[in-house]
C-alpha cells in the first residue's frame, strides 16, 4: 500500500516538475520575443514543442513568431525560410488540435504575408484560401474575437483593394471589442492578442 502511494506521489510530482518548466520555458520565449529576439524567441518555442509534442500551443507560437517577422521583410530568401518554418509547425498544431479557429487564422497569416511581399504573384491563388479560412474559422467560433476582428480587417482590406466602402465592417470590429470583454481560456497560454488592434481599427472607421 505504501508503495502505491509513493508511486503515485512521484507521478504527480513529476507531472507538477514538467508543467513548472513548460511554464517557465513558455514564459521565457514570450520575454524574448517582446524584447525583439524573433530568432531566440522562435528557437525557444520550438525546443519547448518537441518536448511537449501532444501540446499545439507551443508549436502555434512558433508559427506566430515567424509569420510576424516577415511582415516588412524585404529579403526573399530570409522571408521564405520564415513563412515555410511557420507553415510547417502550424501545420503540426493542425493536427494535434484539429478545426481550431485560432489555427485557422494562423493559417491565413501566412498566406497574408506571402501576399504582403508579393500581391502579384500570390495574392490571386491565396486570397480565396483565406476568404475560405475566415468564414469556416467564423463558423466554428463565432464568440471568438479574434476570428470576428481577423475577419472583418480581410474583408475591409479586400473592399479597399476593390474601391468599396469599409464601413459595414466596422460594426463587426466594434463587436469583435465587445466580445474581447468576456472572452476567456482555461488552456495556459492560450493567444490574448487583438484588443489594443480592434481599438486601433475602430478609432480609424470613426476617424
Amino acid at each position: 500500500m505504501n508503495k502505491t502511494i509513493f508511486t503515485v506521489l512521484f507521478l504527480f510530482a513529476l507531472i507538477a516538475n514538467s508543467q513548472d518548466q513548460y511554464n517557465k520555458g513558455m514564459e521565457k520565449a514570450l520575454q524574448l520575443w517582446s524584447n525583439g529576439q524573433t530568432l531566440e524567441a522562435s528557437n525557444l518555442f520550438e525546443r519547448i514543442a518537441m518536448a511537449e509534442d501532444d501540446n499545439w500551443i507551443p508549436y502555434f507560437y512558433v508559427a506566430v513568431v515567424n509569420t510576424t517577422a516577415s511582415f516588412g521583410e524585404k529579403d526573399a530568401v530570409k522571408l521564405t525560410q520564415q513563412l515555410e518554418r511557420a507553415k510547417e509547425f502550424s501545420d503540426i498544431a493542425k493536427r494535434l488540435s484539429p478545426n481550431n479557429p485560432e489555427l485557422l487564422i494562423q493559417e491565413a497569416m501566412i498566406n497574408t504575408a506571402w501576399i504582403a511581399f508579393d500581391g502579384a504573384t500570390y495574392g490571386i491563388t491565396l486570397s480565396p484560401k483565406n476568404a475560405k479560412l475566415y468564414d469556416q474559422a467564423l463558423k466554428i467560433a463565432p464568440e471568438n474575437p479574434r476570428v470576428v476582428l481577423s475577419k472583418a480587417e480581410w474583408d475591409m482590406g479586400t473592399a479597399r483593394y476593390f474601391g468599396k466602402d469599409t464601413t459595414p465592417y466596422c460594426n463587426d470590429v466594434e463587436r469583435a471589442l465587445e466580445l474581447f470583454t468576456n472572452f476567456k481560456s482555461e488552456i495556459p497560454f492560450y493567444p490574448v492578442w487583438g484588443k489594443e488592434r480592434a481599438e486601433e481599427v475602430l478609432k480609424e472607421c470613426k476617424g
